[in-house]
């Protein structure tokens, strides 16, 4: 079942019981006998087959509600960091959990919303969830009905749209440092979705380009890796529930930020923003022949003499003059970028997130499709 995200305040309030949660804990299980899968969406690009959902692009969760006192959910293979809440308050966080069954309980008897979130970047392999059950006992469980919310936004990006280390308060961060602290929960995408009630989906992979990724490194680009249901040699994603009002690009940081070197492709620096414009402009053609219904939003980021804004405004006129008319340009502005590798800390990206839903508050017309 295809997904769209988080409730509503007023459809969240409706489920969240009086009485508060007992002392909710998440323990892995052997097993248990007569299991009963609850009705599921699952949020972000993902996969869905006979065991539950596979996804490799970040920013994909699950929720389901329930009436009673525990929940069970399966995990699948794959290296990830899972979030576990209920009625919105944490209740666990699981880092690469073995494969297998887990049971969320000492919830107090009642209506519950239960969601597992995917916190971390899974460029290497995917992982994968197979879904929220519930299993036989006194008092009896029971699956209550839940809506995907109207509105959509896509979010198209690289490290920045991940959260790359976004939840590390130094620069420096050795070993699996960045893995350990990439939350994508509190990046900019996320964070904005949420203030709309928005289901999200977030299609960014660190290190990627609109024509060059970092440092000339190998790898598909953004354009070539956004059409795929995964990485790689993935298939194309396909998913008509999937009409977002919104799409948020914000690419060229990696095209930018490190010097030409011997070898790659582009005579001199002009040859990469000439080719950098011109592709840009035809993917967001290609965005909006998927999604004609939507209103492009080009995020400029930072760089030094303003070099990427300034492309990103070639690509705003070139598109114009093609008749582009549902087009915007918003400066990022600075920032302190004082989490991992000198990326956007969680006070940066609260900061995107504020202009972008400044911009928004402004221009409600564009939730309705216009």
């Amino acid at each position: 079942m295809g997904l769209r995200g988080l409730l509503t305040a007023a459809a969240l309030a409706a489920l969240v019981p009086v009485l508060a949660l007992a002392q909710p804990r998440v323990t892995p299980i052997a097993d248990a006998p007569a299991l009963t899968a609850l009705p599921a969406l699952a949020g972000g690009r993902v996969v869905a087959g006979p065991d539950g959902w596979t996804y490799q692009w970040p920013s994909a969760r699950f929720e389901a509600a329930f009436a009673g006192e525990a929940v069970l959910f399966k995990v699948g293979a794959g290296d990830q960091i899972l979030h576990l809440s209920v009625d919105g308050a944490p209740v666990g966080r699981l880092v690469k959990p073995a494969p297998g069954l887990y049971r969320i309980e000492g919830l107090a008897n009642g209506r519950h919303l239960v969601r597992a979130s995917v916190l971390n970047e899974m460029q290497a392999a995917p992982a994968s969830f197979g879904g929220f059950f519930l299993a036989g006992g006194q008092p009896p469980s029971q699956p209550l009905p839940l809506a995907a919310p109207r509105r959509q936004i896509e979010f198209i990006g690289d490290s920045h749209s991940v959260g790359y280390g976004d939840a590390s308060e130094t620069r420096a961060c050795p070993g699996d440092g960045v893995w350990m602290t990439t939350d994508n929960s509190i990046a900019f995408g996320p964070l904005t979705a949420q203030r709309f009630g928005a289901d999200r989906q977030v299609n960014a992979i660190s290190g990627r380009g609109i024509v060059r990724n970092f440092d000339g490194m190998a790898g598909d680009t953004l354009p070539l890796a956004w059409p795929k249901a995964l990485l790689g040699a993935a298939p194309d994603y396909r998913n008509d529930d999937w009409r977002p009002q919104v799409v948020v690009i914000n690419l060229g940081t990696n095209d930018f930020s490190t010097p030409l070197k011997p070898g790659e492709r582009w005579a001199d620096r002009q040859a990469l923003r000439d080719d950098y414009v011109a592709t840009y402009a035809r993917f967001a053609q290609t965005i909006r022949a998927r999604q004609p219904q939507a209103f492009l939003v080009l995020l400029a980021p930072p760089s030094a003499e303003n070099e990427i804004a300034v492309q990103v405004d070639r690509v705003a006129e070139t598109l114009k003059a093609q008749g582009e008319a549902r087009l915007a340009v918003i400066p990022v502005g600075e920032m302190e970028l004082t989490a991992c590798d000198w990326h956007p800390s969680a006070r940066d990206q609260q900061g995107i997130s504020a202009r972008l839903s400044g911009f928004l508050d402004q221009h409600p017309e564009i939730w309705q499709g216009r």
